[in-house]
């Protein structure tokens, strides 16, 4: 290392950090590494000479000198918090043979010490908490559900609206005090930010909560690890690099609940739309995909632990694209949904959505298979013809509209018009019979006017969603919107628009449930109701919430056998009364997915 060596102190040398760039390619160049970054690298510049040894081991004035000038010339805490929102190509999965030069193999081990996960936003996060957890436990940290007895609490956070983010800001608050609290006699309380408010913030968070040892982007969880293993040193470690090509596809998320019927499957990360109001490709990065036999292998496992039900995951899951083998990449163009354009080149080659909906379908007929969250854009009709056709693929959409103003469809750069959305409604509810249909709306974006929200309205009234997710808009910095529209909604506007949007949206959705009266439904059962110890809830292929008492039933695959229904049973309910999003019945007896899906359900 430049002739030089270090004594061993608890504190990472300075001039470590500036020669840690000039290691060999095992751990790649700077602009791959997951840096160390120090709370002031350049405090250390008075270190007493004795730390900083000649290559005979001798203390050196002259050393002493040179190393002062490269630190002064060198890189500071804000140049690598910079340089880590720049989107970096690295490997996939970056061979680490060694621990970096600083730690030794066994402190980059948990030596048991107890992790609290806490999960915010969307169900990605859910899946980035299993992913995060898998290799803490590999590294021999332990998992506990009491923050009490907690010695790393790491926060999986969401960035996607400026609630979702106070949220977080309020939560450290409280955890401050506990740490705060932490009884001598124990291992120092670390606190860390993981996911897209660690991304967007990055040092904001730092400087701002002192509280906070360590953040970890999206893409870092790899880097877990070590970030804990520097911060027990007492210093803050950050890693928020994005990458080109990181999916996790090598590493088996552990389920965060041993009682779950159902689990979500990444299948690709980030996005590209770049839709004018969104965070995503900022805090996400670019969009990429798993290798097709990664999430296979994954499903297969999930089936042989007995779960029914797995949903695949994406920003824009059904514009998967596998580019993994050379002999996926043929020249046929991406086929959009007619009348949708995009953002982006039209991309070629690979494996698409189709094919892989297909392929997970086939591995087991007693399990459901959904996927969220879709762009209207993809949707060509290979991909409606296999929803229609197989009995596990739930014949449940979710077709994000936003808005139902052209105009404002236009500001948010969706690429589609409201006429284009409508028509490939019709479509769908052509190709798949008695289909569920959700969406998401945003109220108060930029320049809305009255009439643009009446237009929305109306979208709601005329589609009439049997779910919906609906949201005042908020700006957030780096996106378009940011850089080249006005907020200009007043707050309270945007709030007595949503109000009214969510009025008329329980009214058709209660009217769009309705129907499902007197019809016999099949229920994934998940346990009990929260509401009553007497009552089973489950979720029907609709993806509604099913209410049920919990009775005893013939078990219609073995004749004259009585039992009770129990989580991951199928269920035949009797629908009895209906809200904007519950359903209330009886039950008639226990089934299997294949046999309910021979007789049409009435």
């Amino acid at each position: 290392m430049l002739g030089l060596r270090f004594r061993t102190t608890g504190v990472m040398h300075p001039l470590q950090c500036v020669l840690q760039a000039q290691r060999s390619l095992k751990w790649g160049p700077l602009s791959s590494v997951s840096w160390l970054l120090l709370r002031t690298c350049r405090a250390h510049s008075s270190v007493p000479s004795s730390s900083c040894l000649s290559s005979e081991g001798q203390s050196s004035e002259g050393v002493e000198k040179d190393f002062s000038s490269r630190l002064a010339a060198g890189p500071t805490f804000q140049h690598f918090l910079r340089s880590a929102s720049v989107l970096q190509e690295k490997p996939s999965f970056p061979e680490v043979e060694d621990p970096p030069p600083y730690l030794t193999g066994d402190e980059l081990l948990g030596r048991q010490r107890k992790v609290y996960l806490e999960t915010y936003g969307c169900q990605m996060n859910v899946n980035d908490t299993e992913i995060a957890w898998s290799i803490l436990q590999k590294s021999g940290f332990l998992r506990t559900s009491n923050l009490q007895e907690a010695d790393v609490i790491l926060l999986v956070t969401c960035s996607i609206r400026e609630k979702a983010e106070q949220t977080i800001w309020n939560r450290l608050h409280q955890l401050k005090a506990l740490k705060t609290k932490r009884s001598r006699s124990r291992v120092p309380l670390r606190i860390g930010i993981l996911g897209c408010m660690a991304e967007r913030l990055k040092g904001e968070i730092l400087n701002r909560e002192k509280t906070v040892d360590l953040l970890a982007g999206p893409d870092a969880y790899r880097d877990l690890p070590r970030l804990l293993a520097v911060v027990e040193s007492g210093q803050q470690a950050a890693n928020v690099l994005l990458s080109l090509d990181e999916t996790y596809a090598d590493i088996m998320p552990v389920q965060t609940s041993p009682s779950a019927t159902s689990a979500f499957v990444s299948i690709m990360r980030g996005c590209d739309n770049m839709c004018s109001y969104c965070i995503v490709p900022f805090t996400r990065g670019r969009e990429r995909s798993r290798p097709v036999a990664s999430i296979l292998d994954e499903v297969r496992k999930l089936s042989e632990q007995g779960l029914k039900e797995v949903t695949l995951l994406g920003q824009n899951v059904n514009s998967f694209r596998d580019n993994s083998e050379i002999q996926f990449n043929n020249a046929v163009p991406t086929n959009l949904s007619r009348g949708f354009t995009t953002n982006y080149k039209t991309k070629q080659g690979g494996l698409r959505f189709s094919h892989l909906l297909d392929q997970v379908s086939r591995i087991d007929p007693e399990m459901r298979i959904r996927f969220t969250s879709p762009h209207p854009k993809d949707f060509p009709d290979e991909v409606l013809q296999l929803i229609h056709e197989r009995h596990n693929i739930c014949k449940q959409i979710h077709l994000p509209a936003q808005s139902g103003s052209n105009r404002v469809l236009d500001a948010m750069r969706r690429g589609y018009s409201r006429e284009a959305y409508v028509a490939l409604v019709h479509h769908i509810r052509e190709c798949i019979p008695g289909v569920s249909l959700s969406s998401d709306f945003i109220t108060g974006f930029c320049g809305e006017t009255e009439d643009d929200h009446l237009q929305t309205v109306s979208l709601l009234r005329e589609v009439q969603y049997n779910a919906g997710f609906l949201f005042a808009y908020s700006m957030r910095q780096k996106t378009r919107a940011y850089h080249r529209l006005k907020d200009d909604v007043p707050e309270e506007v945007k709030l007595r628009r949503l109000e009214e949007l969510i009025t008329v949206f329980r009214e058709e959705a209660s009217r769009a449930n309705q129907t499902s009266v007197g019809c016999t439904q099949l229920v994934l059962v998940e346990g009990f109701s929260k509401r009553s110890s007497t009552d089973l809830c489950g979720r029907n292929d609709a993806n509604l919430k099913v209410i049920f008492p919990d009775a005893e039933v013939e078990d219609v695959t073995n004749s004259g056998l009585k039992v009770r229904a129990q989580p991951g049973d199928y269920v035949l309910v009797k629908i009895t009364s209906a809200s904007s999003q519950t359903l209330k019945g009886h039950i008639l007896c226990r089934t299997t997915l294949k046999d309910s899906s021979m007789h049409c359900l009435t």
